[in-house]
């Protein structure tokens, strides 16, 4: 096992990464205070409970924590606050109090709704992240925490720091390969804003890592959660460089809501977003070509989209990304590259950049 610390202004907690870690959960829990005395609440969805919630409260129980279990229904049509008032009665129900913990045992839909659960809850709990998908390590970690709206993504949200995140990468075999790729382009994402190192290393480790090798697994984690853990110990409520890790967001935010999340997971907007994000970096900042080259390869060894297909409407792409809560004052607004590894937020980009960005990236 693999452990490193986030440290901000409200909290200090770790992450720890490896085989077999939920196995060590009572043990980790009492670390951090979680005595047998204080009530637990599995939030999970649908798709992950059969799998891992049942086991997960036996094997609680069997250690003598009283351990209730709310599940949802999986996919993010359930991010909504109606289901969160429909958990929050579960908690009640179960008895939850003001010393409870709530365990989020799932992907990013399940830390997010579970998680803000939490910040709500008696007006706010403890809670411990459980990530069941690749692509959670990264919404597991720095305590961003919400459900949609109608008119957008991750609208109603809080930050809330999680006691601690346990990373088992032993449930990473049961994920379909889609979902190990979606998870990669975060991985990918924390290398190319951060550390050219770490992009020789996704480079050279592309066919080991979509294999699911345990040790690789546990090394990109922890490499790209070292990354997060950096920016949100600087900048806990995205002030400022925590903006940074919205890097190919803007266009696989609008990716994502102009399809209704139907076509893309997220990880794959995001891919196609980065995407963009070179290739308006290289015009608008004078970035070297070789980033759109190293970035598309980068993508493409991972097994992720670099180009969208689908015939949407120019118009409907750029109002989303005019909502975009990086925006300011309606300007578009986008994280950039100045080279591999160095990203800025940059303001007022012109539509028509983006509208030549959008062509360049569009099959059609």
């Amino acid at each position: 096992m693999r452990t490193l610390t986030v440290n901000t202004s409200n909290q200090c907690y770790s992450i720890h990464i490896g085989r077999g870690t939920y196995q060590m959960l009572p043990r980790l829990m009492k670390e951090v205070g979680v005595e047998k005395d204080r009530k637990l609440m599995v939030i999970t969805d649908s798709s992950v409970a059969p799998l891992y919630g049942q086991s997960l409260q036996a094997s609680l129980r069997a250690e003598g924590y009283q351990v209730g279990m709310t599940v949802f229904p999986a996919g993010e049509e359930s991010k909504n606050l109606s289901v969160v008032e429909r958990v929050i009665g579960d908690c009640l129900q179960f008895g939850l109090d003001r010393s409870s913990v709530v365990l989020a045992l799932g992907g990013g839909v399940v830390g997010d709704l579970a998680g803000f659960v939490a910040a709500t809850y008696m007006r706010g709990i403890p809670f411990i992240q459980l990530p069941t998908t690749l692509l959670a390590h990264d919404s597991s970690v720095g305590g961003k925490v919400g459900v949609n709206h109608a008119l957008g993504k991750n609208y109603i949200g809080a930050f809330h720091q999680p006691l601690m995140v346990v990373f088992d990468v032993d449930v990473l075999r049961s994920l379909p390969a889609r979902q190990v790729h979606s998870g990669l382009a975060e991985v990918a994402k924390h290398a190319l804003i951060w550390d050219v190192s770490f992009v020789e290393w996704l480079e050279a480790h592309a066919e080991e890592l979509l294999a699911l090798s345990p040790e690789r697994l546990t090394e990109a984690i922890f490499r790209g959660c070292e990354v997060k853990s950096a920016v949100v110990s600087q900048d806990e409520k995205e002030l400022g460089i925590r903006s940074i890790l919205n890097y190919g967001h803007t266009i696989g935010h609008a990716l994502e809501a102009v399809s209704g999340y139907r076509v893309y997971t997220h990880g794959e907007a995001v891919a196609i977003g980065m995407a963009g994000a070179s290739r308006l970096s290289v015009r608008l900042l004078g970035a070297p070509g070789e980033l759109v080259d190293r970035t598309e390869q980068l993508l493409r060894r991972l097994r992720l989209p670099i180009r969208y297909a689908e015939n949407w409407p120019l118009p409907a792409l750029l109002e989303a990304m005019k909502k975009d809560k990086k925006a300011r004052g309606g300007q578009y607004t986008f994280v950039l590259s100045r080279k591999l590894g160095q990203v800025e937020m940059v303001r007022g980009i012109e539509e028509a950049e983006i509208v030549q960005t959008l062509k360049e990236i569009s099959t059609q």
